[in-house]
């Protein structure tokens, strides 16, 4: 237990942590930042699109920017203070008094795993509203009949017809991706405004040549009342635009983990694979225990490469291993379903090698 206790050394790792982490992280955003803005003002003028549209696209997507870069600014941040520690021969004194590398290495990995609560928590509230709105946003640059409306999902006008879908999925084919509505609702007006047919859908697809809705329930209001007719498939004669459609979805390593559970849940209930939507949702589940694995791991640096490199070497190292680590976990995610290996597995699979190599040295050092 006494192991356990927070000591005034304790702090010292950990403040000089968090502030070479706070820094980094901030660098990193902000040249992201920097860059999509770039990028935003090149499309001025393209359909409307102004300089306030690209100012708030960039901040409506910075939340998910900051979560993205927790990571290596993690990695890179613990490696700064630590060496900087190392450097200034504090991390000797603190060896020379008893501490051992595995309790200085806790001390900034404790400090790490404070903070990504908070980003967490980031990553399944902001992070996901600002990619929602900015995906309208650019929707709206392409055509002015389609919108994202939140929640109530996507709404487009269609002539004397207004749709309405709960939410667009990918749908991987044999030969192309393309997109399906789920839980359908058309509304056809009169031209004085009134409802006059009522389609609702529980999906549809296009098949490269139309519209096919699937389990359509048809209803028409007319003067002698309203009249509905169940069909189990049928052709819709819509003008939407699949392409558009398509390049409007949301990819789903932008969506919160329970929109993602919501569309794993879907696809199996029609017997489908969830594919990308379960290698995103382990991927997010498994976010924090990945990243501070990867810090765990970075730690024996500061005792031995960082000792006596200066500033430039300890962000060489770590860039390095934060590209190395990115790698490692794509090849292995990809591997995972190339082979039918689960989701859970191959995300974890990475995080456990590392960690078996991180027991390996503290144990041996001491």
């Amino acid at each position: 237990m006494n192991a356990l206790r927070i000591k005034r050394v304790d702090y010292l790792v950990g403040i000089t942590v968090l502030s070479s982490l706070v820094m980094v992280w901030l660098v990193l955003t902000g040249l992201d930042v920097v860059y999509q803005l770039m990028t935003q003002i090149g499309r001025i003028g393209k359909n409307g699109y102004t300089l306030t549209n690209a100012i708030v696209y960039v901040l409506v997507t910075t939340p998910r920017r900051m979560y993205e870069m927790f990571g290596n600014a993690a990695l890179i941040g613990g490696l700064l203070g630590l060496g900087g520690l190392a450097g200034s021969g504090e991390l000797t004194a603190l060896r020379a008094a008893g501490m051992s590398k595995l309790r200085i290495a806790a001390s900034a990995v404790g400090i790490v795993s404070v903070l990504i609560v908070g980003v967490v928590i980031l990553g399944e509230t902001a992070a996901p509203w600002g990619d929602q709105q900015a995906q309208a946003m650019q929707l709206r640059m392409k055509t002015n009949n389609i919108g994202m409306a939140g929640n109530t999902g996507l709404w487009a006008r269609d002539g004397d017809r207004i749709i309405n879908a709960k939410s667009a999925l990918a749908r991987q084919g044999e030969t192309h991706t393309s997109v399906q509505l789920v839980d359908v609702r058309v509304f056809t007006m009169t031209p004085d405004g009134q409802l006059s047919h009522f389609d609702w859908a529980k999906t549809a697809e296009h098949d490269g040549r139309q519209w096919v809705m699937d389990d359509v329930r048809s209803t028409t209001l007319d003067d002698t009342g309203t009249h509905t007719v169940i069909s189990p498939r049928t052709v819709w004669n819509s003008r939407l635009n699949p392409q558009v459609l398509e390049q409007s979805l949301i990819q789903p390593q932008y969506l919160s983990m329970r929109d993602l559970n919501r569309n794993i849940n879907y696809k199996r209930s029609l017997g489908e694979a969830p594919g990308e939507y379960a290698v995103a949702f382990w991927t997010r589940a498994l976010y924090p225990l990945n990243v501070l694995v990867l810090v765990l791991c970075a730690m024996p640096f500061a005792f031995g490469a960082l000792r006596s490199g200066g500033l430039g070497k300890r962000m060489f190292i770590g860039m390095l291993l934060a590209i190395g680590w990115y790698f490692l976990q794509k090849a292995m995610v990809n591997f995972g379903t190339v082979y039918g290996v689960p989701p859970i597995v191959a995300n974890l699979l990475p995080a456990a090698i590392l960690a078996i190599l991180a027991w390996l040295y503290f144990k041996r050092s001491g």
